[in-house]
């Protein structure tokens, strides 16, 4: 299974913090961050997000279809979205759009084991690959939206 993490990128602050938007910075990073990830994610990957305004505007920058999770909300847990996205026994992989520190506890967990509070910069993605054959999972990319064109 492929685990991909994908942080929303720069919101406005303010209250109430569901209904926070993206800066013109976060949607220029969105944007960048959603093309390179429509031409590298897996054709059958579920793409995963939380119902925060800023999550499904980062979402939208790809253009594919997603579905919105409660388990992915800001008052959730590392558990939870582990558990909603089903790492690491689903087989279809999962781009899991969401908040700090939850995903960064995720790339832990799914890595170590061990819940720790690892930080993923705003509109970066973190990509986890776990292969059956060996069982032992690892780190595919790291990379924020300032060096992902770079990357082809």
């Amino acid at each position: 299974m492929e685990l991909i993490l994908w942080r929303h990128a720069e919101a406005e602050p303010g209250e109430p913090d569901a209904a926070r938007a993206l800066t013109p910075k976060g949607q220029r990073h969105a944007a960048r961050m959603g093309a390179w990830l429509d031409r590298k994610l897996p054709p059958a990957c579920r793409i995963l997000v939380s119902p925060a305004t800023r999550c499904i505007q980062t979402v939208e920058a790809l253009g594919r279809r997603y579905e919105v999770v409660e388990a992915l909300n800001t008052g959730s847990s590392a558990e939870a979205i582990i558990a909603a996205c089903g790492w690491p026994e689903h087989r279809q992989p999962a781009l899991i759009v969401g908040h700090q520190p939850l995903l960064g506890q995720v790339a832990s967990m799914a890595l170590c084991g061990n819940k720790q509070d690892w930080r993923i910069r705003k509109a970066g993605v973190f990509w986890i690959e776990h292969k059956e054959a060996d069982g032992v999972p690892y780190i595919r990319l790291v990379a924020g939206p300032d060096v992902i064109g770079k990357l082809r």
